[in-house]
């Protein structure tokens, strides 16, 4: 309750503060989220975040001892830890540019032993110029792209094989015509880079350079599409076993390409992403040891590879709404032969090979109240070891059906 208290007085506030902003006519506040509420059951036990609400993968099999699967049996909860609030502030110009803020936040935390507490998701301001655009603060990651990103009724909007990350950045986007350029240097904070169990910051911190970003987007008429790029360096250590120092770095380059096209009837989404040491936007990825001097236990390491697509098309128009989600993802593994140890291999879903989701859905809007029904099948191909080249092998499948039902009312 400690951690609650400001933020309280700080609405309360920003709320008796309103009508005089509005009167001076120089700063305005207004406020809008929603209120969802998810109930939802799984055929399988699996890999989620915040108690099942945030799905990522079913869990492999894992026979106890009379080989029966301990992850066969089925899990069902309701939560409504997704209710958003956020705050859009306009003012006066600055340096002759159009000024506005954002800071919005839900109740889904940044852990599972915090679950229902007020989390920050986005908190920026923005200087807008006739063709240009400053963007300072949290935000998303451009890997997730806002004009084109899947229409899920799941939280999980299609990861891991979309991106998904929200990062402190600082972001420069050039209109020029139909066409616009974007570049962005990014920390992390919420969604980090990991090694073994632990997810931090402190890898990008360590390596002392950002995240860094560039895009190029097209929007004509009915058809937007892009293309970018994204590069990082961390530093998994600065100490090794030894009591050696290391200043030992892994690099992850990463690229997207998307289209999205609206018609009358419908609209059809399309993604690809190529991933290097993405974990922290969520992808199957990480990092392996390729060489090891025995004498202080300096290594030097490659980037695990992934590659995704996915496809997202749904309705225009009226009440009711249908859509689909579908997509892939394969684990690439290194580029060249890393060492024959599996604990030498770091990252996020990494004993995955290759991974598949559909998700039909419906949606009926009636005023500010929304209810959407959807159906989401997973597919894993899990590996019992590696190869040279850390990619899983000696596989087997499992799958999860989820069914997931939401009532949200927007204000």
């Amino acid at each position: 309750m400690k951690k609650i208290v400001p933020l309280s007085v700080i609405f309360v506030l920003c709320t008796l503060v309103l009508p005089a902003q509005e009167s001076n006519q120089e700063v305005s506040l207004s406020f809008n989220g929603f209120v969802k509420n998810d109930a939802f059951f799984d055929t399988r036990q699996n890999v989620t975040a915040r108690e099942g609400h945030f799905l990522l993968w079913p869990k492999p099999e894992s026979p106890d001892v009379n080989q029966q699967d301990l992850n066969a049996g089925g899990n069902f909860n309701i939560l409504a830890i997704q209710s958003r609030i956020s705050g859009s502030i306009s003012g006066p110009k600055a340096l002759g540019a159009k000024t506005s803020g954002k800071i919005e936040g839900d109740f889904f935390a940044q852990a599972s032993d915090n679950i229902n507490l007020f989390r920050l998701r986005h908190a920026f301001v923005q200087l807008s110029w006739e063709n240009t655009q400053l963007l300072a603060g949290q935000y998303w990651n451009p890997m997730f792209v806002t004009s084109c990103f899947p229409g899920t009724v799941s939280f999980n909007t299609g990861v891991p094989i979309q991106p998904f990350a929200r990062n402190p950045q600082i972001r420069l986007t050039q209109h020029m015509g139909d066409m616009k350029v974007m570049a962005a240097i990014l920390s992390q904070r919420d969604y980090s880079s990991r090694m073994d169990d632990i997810v931090s910051s402190r890898f990008l911190r360590n390596s002392g350079t950002p995240d860094v970003h560039l895009q190029v987007h097209y929007d004509k008429s009915r058809f937007n599409a892009g293309i970018g790029m994204a590069y990082k360096t961390i530093v998994p250590r600065l100490v090794t076993e030894q009591g050696v120092k290391t200043n030992a770095s892994v690099g992850g380059l990463s690229a997207i390409g998307f289209a999205k096209l609206t018609f009358k009837p419908l609209t059809i989404k399309l993604e690809a992403i190529s991933g290097q040491n993405a974990t922290d936007v969520l992808q199957i990825s990480g990092f392996a040891v390729e060489s090891i001097q025995p004498s202080t236990d300096k290594r030097s390491y490659l980037p695990l590879r992934n590659l995704s697509m996915w496809t997202d098309i749904h309705t225009n128009g009226g009440p009711l709404q249908f859509g689909i989600f579908a997509g892939y993802t394969k684990n690439r593994g290194t580029n060249r032969d890393i060492l024959d140890d599996p604990d030498l291999i770091f990252g996020f879903g990494n004993n995955i090979a290759s991974l598949y989701r559909i998700s039909p859905r419906v949606l009926y809007k009636a005023g500010k109240v929304k209810f959407g029904l959807e159906g989401e099948y997973t597919s894993a191909e899990f590996g019992s070891g590696y190869n040279e080249k850390a990619i899983p092998v000696n596989t087997h499948t499992v799958g999860n059906t989820r069914v997931l039902l939401s009532t949200y009312y927007h204000f």
